[in-house]
């Protein structure tokens, strides 16, 4: 195993890979299995990507010797004391390096050679040492002794037995273990001049030579299966392409080698993202990760393209900067080559040299004739790094492919192009990587399976190629291709000599049919050297084309047509039918274009609008953003606070095209966007307002962008959402961009600090093709990418859509069908033309050529269809077919349809120039033919508006019906029907949109030199169209259509998976005019449009009204089932998507397969602002999702130094994601923009109800007419108060009458209070027994900034608050126990309060830490403008999320106590949710206990509290009356509180005010510790009545109390009570005689929560935990009798069984409110079919007048020994009346009606004795019933 440790194997693993590779292999005869090792150990790789490292081989060559760090020294035994260290010098402190000993005389022993060591530290010289020659392998790399025998030639040392050893003693300091293998690196021997030099290296058996393992035949097999290419790719270049030129050596640099990428195999890539590994391999066996190659990756232009960096144009004869591998010799001084004069002249093209293996020679001469590219050399520098992410196995480690197997491969590609084709650089990466991969694949089974002959390889193949045996082996490849590859290796004693003989051939002519010479240099003792020089003169045209940059191609197309270079072309066309020019004359207009007004009557009637609201698709879409921005707001890294944005504000960036900027701003405006946003009115009808939302990026953004951003920072309640559309247009780097280029916007102004740091901006990069935003350093997280969806599952419909997408993937298989003519195809007449035509005109770019031979074919098309010309038919052979059918069909289509509709005809000229030109050309034909009515002639200029004639504009108004006479169409889509030519211009498309109307799209003269992804896709995207789902039925595409669809959800060729991006079937661009409606408000069509229309009398619109863009998402026009308008060309093709016409070399390459199946383009390079991380890669998989394929970017591509993500990883954080940037990616044309509009929304309308909550919104109840309180008070209209009075007077509120009528709407379904002079409502109107279950009435209300919140607010304001910013330690709390005792309780409570670090200075403790003593009150006397001084308490249950207990925005700041009321099994759940609040915590015994006790404990524990505080005044010396006696108790659901403004205009008008301001005000009351009990009221959307222009009034009190513990000490609440405890509460302290105050001026709002809360009760059994429906009936049975025990608190079921049956226990007071039921002490409720009247049984109680009351019932619950039998005869009764006496048991009840001597009154019987259905050990309640006598 040597030194390979690091991957130990597991048997069955093991086993299962071979024998799944043993088992493909067998299957399949083209693809070569993924090899055992690729699958065991890239797997395992990715599992140590956390160490930054990966496993890496043994023979790792030149360890840290290509790193920016040191490398880490193995550890070796520590060297003897006193030796030598120093780097070079051996330990006896000698020199060994070869620049010192190269002319000494050195002893060399018999039998012993000289070899060079290559020593880490010392990366530019040897180490000379002697070695036993039979320890070194032959020429063959065998015959090698194991072992080693060496001595030292420094201090003459002899005798080294291990190599170990030696190393020790040369200072070798290595970082791996030592090995001879790895480290005697090359021969040394003397040249002529006696001088010591380094020689050949040392052939160790798999290093430096290739073992060839298969024969030239199956290379050349493979060579063919990896696909053809057609051109180079300039860009798609190994990581080398960018390197540097870090080492100058003569003419020539040498660059780095960079460490490859692992490879996570060729499936599914299996990481989200890198890691950073900085730093160099730090153990044995370790690797790079992906992300240290890319970190140490210098790029070698800043500004420069890509395309300038890959091949070097030799403008003159200075210094070449050519690249060379760092492991190959300077060529020697001296050797040159002249280039011959006359060189282009004569052979008529410019020559490429490939430069290999080994230094160029020097050029001399006219060097501007002869090209030099480097893109072969990075090429075999990328493929020699391959094993470094592989372990060896076995005896003999796994080599990199040698020199000459990369030459004899390079050699059977070239021989296998075809004669048009051009090398492509990605293919040949691809044959090295599989010929590697087969080489290891064969060794493996060599060494696992010695025993199976059958899968070892033939002897031959383990024999590796020597430098001898290339030369005749490449011969012989390339003979089989005639003279298409000549190869010179026999007699080359140099580069130098075969360039040279090259030359010479070509000027000769005799390399006419050559494409390529491949120069072979072997000579013995150097180093296999070659080149490759291009002498095809198409390929070499292709190439010398693809070293320009796209711009740089541009410049150089305006420079040949403004030096007039060009003319020569351009006459010699004009030659081409000489003489039909000089007979055109205008003709009048033929019988087929009639008058204007004849238009309007003839329509294509058959065809109607048809209006729809937002695709379904695209509403997925919408919401899908909405739930990763959600997503975002509910992380806890909080980059979002969506809870404290009130509104939603954006801006629309668009390229900079005039055309893409109207059609975004026609359909922002149709969208509704604004109208719901608030930013326009309803009515509004100019799109003048919309262009404020959209921005151009070109130099004018910068103003709009900056007012954004200052915007933000000033409106920190907005949230603003910069839309980047077509974000892959500009992704320059700021700072590699000049000002003038407009190139850099948008890094300069999106990724700015202002931008990125601002908490309320939130960028959305929309694109459809992402590629070039995934890459390493991407801004975006994976987890924030948001791809369009799958529209088709298993071919059903999933969003229901009525049209279906049609994209690339549909046009390359209508490639494949066979059935008709294929959509997409190219012309081999025109590619013959423009073939000739580039081999005449050499000098000329082939984008002059072939435009100008395309606008011939047009205007001889032109002349021919007129027919306005004699001899028409000889025209034909001066164009092709294809632009004859172009043609005809333009001009037959309008003619024919009586309306005039016709097509649109795309002509995509890419150089603004060349446009101009053709749009000049044909405009002077269109006119001399006469035609100028007939169709339009377009150019589309991006920076220029739509500009057509005005006869074609009042044709498209008649169409529209526009009455408007300043309209202009504005977009493409508004040309719908228009029978037109459209030359659209532009390095690439901006976004443009085109119609439907759209037939032929015309791409033949597109640049083929940049063969990038987004580059085929964006032009490819032009033809995208929606076509009706029924006019197209599914089908089966051939593979590999799919991974174009880069949006796609599946990328996989079946119909259903190639439908996923399509779902959307609009595309995304602005509506038509006819589509213009209103999505979320349905109008008719005569409102929708953006024009001024006559009113009503346009309902019906004419057929132009068709959708305008090919998709739209609120209306689509499409034909009626009935047959078309036969003659009208354009309605019958309304659903046929356009034809696209394509170069014959991108054709090829968009319809080749690669080896899985996928189109060969998708391999290509992203982008060209990127790079391949490593060219050891997987490709992509025909089943990756999109979100694989973009980890698959993004684990193997890396920014290039222009791109505007490069700099990311060094901005210093750890993430390097913007927090707050989404990505959309769908498919060109499918809806985009709708759906982001509609997503803005949506958003909005999510952000008003984030800050609105639903209040309880009800009218007060139980009020007769305009009755107030007490119908004795306020019949006479008696004002107490002034009502602007702002504190209570006691001696006036005394004398105002105590309501006793219960108002609150939630007691609607209670027993009503009896008070005198009130006749209930119920006798009435009955209350419907239903009524009482229909839910409450509530209102959306819009919180203030005085709201209280629940754990889902997070603001800055409030986190110190809350305790939750990290930034900030967690709080820490501390469980205090406090003790009391209390006669109702009988025993000791303890209780707990769990108190924060922060709010302890709250209490006093006996010491600091030691016992809680009290709770610190401050005195009456204190006041304080920030301060509260009444504890806050807030009883809750199951309300932890949903409690309102933040109050930090309600108190406006305040100090204030604010203590949490929890039961004991809920203390965590709330401690963990609010970690900065106080708690007290009940006991145990009440965790089943209702609100009542929660209430008593809080009152009791609050008086106890106050004692211990006055004492402890006392003690202190201070006055004990003084303490403050108030605590408030308030609801958990308390969100808001209003104050009444009595100033208004128009009355009293509520405003939101702080709960600060509210308390101050109460507590500030001058009188306050007269009141008992004070509160507010609560809010109703009705505002004050007159029932409350009284400010102060005295009844019953809820949900908010402010309570004097001191005065209502003898009175509190029963703890045993669950519902209406404080209806009792409040009856027995008046009826104690304390004052009762509630301040109408306040109210209080309550927040609908339904969740939790002491209102919420289950009756359950005791049998099951599962709630069961259990009747009221069943909550009481009679004592000792087997019943259904339930599990529910005792005192709970009695109150519910008298709510719901009191009508059969009191038949005589059911609806009879003059009788009510006198109830003693207590109040409970009867159902509200029953009035109760309440008596206190205390003396000097406060009672109502009973006088001549009869009572139809009894109450008496737990009478006490105030209820005396004379007490009770002061009451009457009605005959039969009931009575109700309830005990805790039997025998109390008993004794209960002996002491109160009530059978003499009453008559019991046995069976009316009842209790409570609880068991025993439950200790049920026991009731007595009886009837009165």
């Amino acid at each position: 195993m040597g030194n390979s440790y690091a991957g130990q194997l597991r048997t069955t693993r093991f086993e299962e890979v071979l024998h799944n590779s043993i088992e493909a292999s067998l299957r399949s005869n083209t693809v070569v299995p993924r090899p055992v090792f690729s699958q065991l150990y890239l797997e395992s790789e990715q599992l140590l990507a956390h160490d930054g490292r990966t496993e890496n081989d043994d023979e790792d060559d030149e360890d840290g010797s290509e790193s920016n760090s040191p490398p880490i020294p193995y550890q070796m035994k520590p060297p003897p004391e006193g030796c030598c260290t120093t780097d070079g010098l051996c330990q006896a402190g000698r020199d060994l390096r070869l620049s010192s000993l190269a002319s000494d005389p050195l002893d060399v022993p018999p039998g012993f050679m000289l070899v060079g060591v290559k020593s880490p530290f010392l990366p530019e010289n040897l180490l000379v040492c002697a070695v036993d020659r039979r320890f070194l392998p032959d020429e063959r790399g065998h015959n090698a002794l194991l072992g080693f025998s060496g001595n030292c030639v420094g201090c003459g040392e002899k005798g080294f037995r291990y190599f170990t050893e030696f190393s020790n003693h040369i200072n070798l300091k290595l970082s791996t273990q030592p090995k001879k293998q790895k480290h005697l690196k090359y021969h040394l021997y003397r040249n002529n001049q006696g001088v010591l030099v380094k020689g050949a290296p040392i052939c160790w058996r798999g290093y430096g030579r290739r073992c060839l393992h298969v024969n030239i035949f199956q290379e050349k097999r493979h060579s063919h299966s990896s696909g053809s290419g057609s051109h180079v790719d300039q860009i798609g270049l190994p990581q080398i392409a960018d390197v540097p030129h870090s080492l100058t050596n003569g003419n020539h640099a040498v660059p780095s080698v960079t460490q490859p990428q692992p490879q996570s195999g060729p499936g599914r890539p299996s990481a989200t993202g890198t890691h950073t590994n900085s730093g160099p391999p730090k153990k044995r066996h370790k690797g790079w990760s992906p992300e240290s190659s890319a970190n140490s990756l210098p790029e070698s232009t800043g500004k420069t393209p890509p395309s300038s960096s890959v091949l070097t144009t030799l403008s003159t004869a200075a210094p070449l900067s050519s690249s060379q591998g760092s492991v190959t010799p300077l060529a020697p001084p001296g050797l040159s080559v002249t280039i011959p004069d006359q060189l282009l002249h004569t052979c008529r093209l410019q020559p490429v040299i490939f430069k290999g293996h080994g230094p160029l020679p020097q050029l001399t001469g006219n060097v501007s004739e002869v090209l030099v590219s480097s893109l072969l050399q990075s090429c075999y520098l990328s493929s020699q790094t391959l094993p470094r992410v592989y372990q060896h196995y076995g005896p003999s480690p796994i080599q990199p492919l040698s020199t000459e197997m990369q030459i004899l491969l390079t050699v059977y590609y070239l021989v296998q192009l075809g004669p048009d084709q051009v090398p492509l650089i990605e293919d040949l990466e691809q044959i090295f990587m599989r010929s590697w991969r087969e080489s290891h694949l064969s060794e493996i089974r060599q060494y696992q399976q010695p025993q199976t002959p059958h899968l070892s390889l033939p002897p031959q193949s383990h024999q590796p190629l020597t430098p001898s045996q290339l030369p005749w082996l490449a011969q012989l490849a390339a003979s089989s291709c005639g003279e298409g590859v000549v190869v010179l290796g026999e007699h080359i004693g140099s580069l130098a000599q075969g360039i040279q003989q090259t030359f010479s051939r070509l000027m000769e002519g005799r390399l006419d049919n050559t494409n390529y010479v491949v120069i072979i240099v072997t000579v013995p003792g150097q180093e296999t050297q070659c080149c490759v020089v291009v002498t095809g003169k198409h390929q070499c045209r292709a190439l010398a084309e693809s070293m320009f940059s796209p711009n740089e191609g541009l410049k150089e197309i305006n420079h040949q047509l403004s030096t007039g270079v060009a003319q020569e072309l351009i006459h010699y066309c004009n030659s081409l039918g000489q003489g039909v020019y000089d007979c055109l004359e205008p003709s009048p207009l033929s019988s087929s274009q009639e008058p204007e007004q004849s238009l309007c009557a003839c329509m294509c009637t058959e065809y109607s609008v048809e209006w729809r609201e937002v695709r379904p698709i695209q509403l997925a879409v919408a919401r899908k953003l909405l739930s990763h921005v959600c997503a975002i707001a509910d992380s806890s890294t909080q980059n979002l606070d969506l809870g404290s944005f009130d509104r939603v504000s954006f801006l629309i960036l668009v390229p900079p095209s005039e055309v893409t900027f109207q059609q975004t701003v026609r359909h922002l405006w149709s969208s509704g966007v604004l109208q719901e946003l608030g930013s326009l009115d309803q009515d509004c009808v100019s799109q003048r307002e919309a262009e404020r939302y959209v921005v151009k990026m070109d130099q004018c953004a910068h103003a709009r962008i900056d007012s954004l951003i200052q915007e933000a920072y000033s409106n920190s309640y907005t949230l603003y959402i910069l839309v980047h559309d077509h974000a892959h247009c500009d992704i320059n780097s700021a700072s590699c961009s000049s000002s003038d280029s407009g190139l850099g916007l948008v890094d300069q102004l999106l990724n700015s600090r202002q931008v990125r740091d601002a908490p309320n901006i939130l960028i959305l990069h929309v694109t459809s093709f992402p590629f070039a935003l995934q890459t390493q350093y991407t801004r975006i997280s994976p987890y924030n990418e948001i791809h369009w969806p799958s529209a088709f599952s298993n071919d059903v419909d999933l969003y229901h859509e009525r049209t279906r997408y049609f994209g690339v993937s549909e046009l390359l298989e209508s490639t494949r069908s066979g059935s008709s003519l294929p959509l997409m195809r190219y012309d081999s007449s025109f590619e013959s033309m423009a073939s000739a035509l580039e081999e005449r005109f050499p000098k000329l770019h082939s984008a002059v050529i072939r435009t100008t031979v395309l606008i011939q074919h047009y205007c001889v098309a032109l002349m021919a269809a007129s027919g306005r010309i004699n001899g028409s038919q000889n025209l034909h052979k001066h164009s092709s077919v294809e632009t004859l059918e172009i043609v005809q069909s333009l001009l037959n289509a309008a003619q024919l349809c009586p309306a005039h509709h016709g097509h649109m005809v795309l002509l995509r000229i890419p150089s603004l120039a060349l446009a101009a030109w053709a749009h000049r050309r044909l405009s002077r034909v269109r006119r001399q033919l006469g035609l100028e009515e007939s169709f339009e002639i377009i150019l589309g200029n991006p920076n220029q508006a739509l500009n057509i004639g005005q006869s074609f504009t009042d044709q498209i108004k008649t169409w529209l019906k526009i009455q408007d006479a300043d309209w202009v169409p504005q977009s493409y889509l508004e040309l719908e029907a228009l029978p037109c030519i459209l030359i659209l211009s532009g390095a690439e498309p901006l976004g443009e949109s085109l119609p439907r109307s759209l037939k032929y799209c015309d791409l033949r003269v597109i640049n083929c030199s940049y063969l990038q992804r987004t580059t085929l896709e964006q032009e490819l995207g032009l033809a995208a169209y929606l076509v009706r789902a029924e006019s197209r039925p599914p089908h089966n595409p051939g593979p590999g259509s799919d991974l174009l669809e880069s949006d796609a959800e599946k990328l996989s060729s079946t119909d259903n998976e190639e439908e996923e991006g399509q779902e959307n079937g609009t595309m995304d661009t602005i509506q038509n005019p006819s589509q213009l409606q209103t999505q979320l408000q349905p109008q008719p069509p005569s409102q929708s449009f953006p024009y001024p229309q006559p009113p009503l009398h346009h309902q019906t619109q004419p057929p132009s009204h068709r959708q305008h863009s090919k998709s739209t998402s609120s209306g689509s026009l499409s034909p009626r089932a009935s047959s078309p308008h036969l003659s009208c060309s354009w309605a019958r093709g309304v659903s046929r998507p356009p034809s696209v016409l394509l170069p014959r070399a991108l054709y090829e390459i968009i319809t080749a397969s690669d080896s899985s199946g996928l189109p060969r383009c998708t391999s290509f390079l992203p982008h060209m602002s990127v790079a391949w991380a490593s060219s050891f890669r997987p490709l992509l998989s025909k089943m990756m999702t999109c979100t694989e394929q973009s980890l698959y970017y993004r684990q193997w591509t890396i920014p290039r130094s222009y791109h505007m993500d490069s700099s990311n990883r060094t901005e210093g954080r750890s993430d390097n994601f913007h927090p707050r940037r989404l990505l959309l990616s769908g498919p060109p044309q499918v809806g985009k923009t709708g759906a982001y509009l509609h997503f803005l929304g949506i958003l909005s309308r999510m952000l008003i109800r984030l800050m609105e909550v639903d209040i309880y919104d009800e009218e007060d109840i139980n009020y007769n007419s305009d009755l107030q309180y007490s119908p004795c008070a306020q019949a006479e209209g008696v004002q107490y108060h002034p009502p602007n009075a702002s504190w209570p007077n006691p001696d006036i509120m005394k004398t105002i009458p105590f309501d006793y009528t219960i108002h609150d709407p939630k007691y609607d379904d209670i027993s009503s209070v009896y008070s005198p002079g009130y006749k209930s409502s119920a006798e009435g109107t009955p209350v419907r027994q239903e009524d009482v279950y229909l839910r409450r009435r509530t209102s959306r209300i819009k919180l203030s900034k005085y709201a209280a919140y629940n754990t889902y607010h997070h603001c800055e304001q409030c986190h110190q608050y809350l305790g939750f910013n990290p930034r900030y330690q967690m709080y820490e709390s501390t469980l205090h126990a406090f003790t009391f005792t209390h006669l109702l309780l009988g025993e000791e409570i303890q209780l707990y309060f769990i108190i924060p670090k922060s709010k302890e200075h709250y209490f006093s403790f006996s010491q600091p830490g030691g016992q809680l003593e009290s709770m610190r009150l401050p005195l009456t006397s204190d006041w304080s403008p920030d301060c509260i001084k009444s504890p806050i308490f807030t009883p809750t249950t199951g309300r932890h999320e949903h409690g309102l207990f933040n109050l930090y925005h309600a108190m406006d700041g305040a100090s204030h106590l604010h203590i949490l009321v929890v039961k004991e099994y809920e203390m965590a759940v709330y401690k963990k949710y609010w970690p900065n609040h106080i708690m007290l915590v009940l006991p145990t015994v009440f965790n089943g206990a209702g609100i009542g006790a929660a209430h008593f404990l809080i009152k009791e524990l609050s008086y106890h509290n106050l004692e211990l505080e006055r004492s402890r005044r006392v003690e202190g010396g201070g006055p004990a009356g003084d303490v403050w006696p108030f605590i408030i108790l308030a609801d958990d659901s308390c969100v808001m509180w209003n104050a009444v403004d009595l100033d208004a205009r128009n009355g009293p008008v509520e405003h939101a005010v702080s709960l600060k301001q509210v308390l101050q005000h109460m507590e500030a009351c001058p009188d306050l510790a007269h009141y008992g009990l004070c509160g507010i009221r609560k809010w109703s959307s009705r505002g004050l009545t007159g029932r409350e222009r009284e400010p102060f009034s005295r009844g019953h009190l809820h949900d908010f109390l402010l309570l004097n513990v001191d005065r209502s000490q003898n009175i509190q609440y029963d703890q045993n009570r669950f519902t209406c405890h404080d209806v009792d509460f409040t009856l027995r302290l008046h009826s104690a005689g304390l004052l009762i105050c509630r301040f109408n001026s306040f109210s209080v709002m309550k927040k609908q929560i339904a969740i939790g809360g002491y209102r919420t009760f289950i009756i359950k059994t005791k049998m099951t935990d599962v709630p069961t429906s259990v009747g009221p009936s069943q909550y009481v049975c009679a004592p000792d009798s087997k019943h259904l025990f339930l599990a529910t608190p005792a005192q709970l079921l009695l109150e519910k069984y008298l709510q719901h049956t009191s009508q059969k226990l009191f038949p005589l007071s059911t609806k009879n409110y003059t009788h009510p039921v006198l109830s003693v002490d207590c109040y409970l409720n009867l159902g509200h079919e029953v009035t109760v009247c309440f008596v206190s049984s205390r003396p000097h109680s406060v009672n109502i007048s009973t006088t001549g009351l009869l009572f139809s019932g009894l109450l008496l619950c737990f009478a006490d020994s105030f209820v005396t039998p004379g007490f009770l005869k002061k009451f009457s009764f009605l005959k039969g009346a009931t009575l109700c006496v309830i005990s805790a048991d039997r025998s109390s009840l008993r004794q209960t009606v002996g002491r109160l001597e009530l059978e003499e009154e009453w008559r019991f019987r046995l069976s009316d004795e009842f209790q409570t259905a609880n068991a025993k050990e439950d200790r049920p309640l026991f009731f007595l019933t009886g009837k009165h006598i």
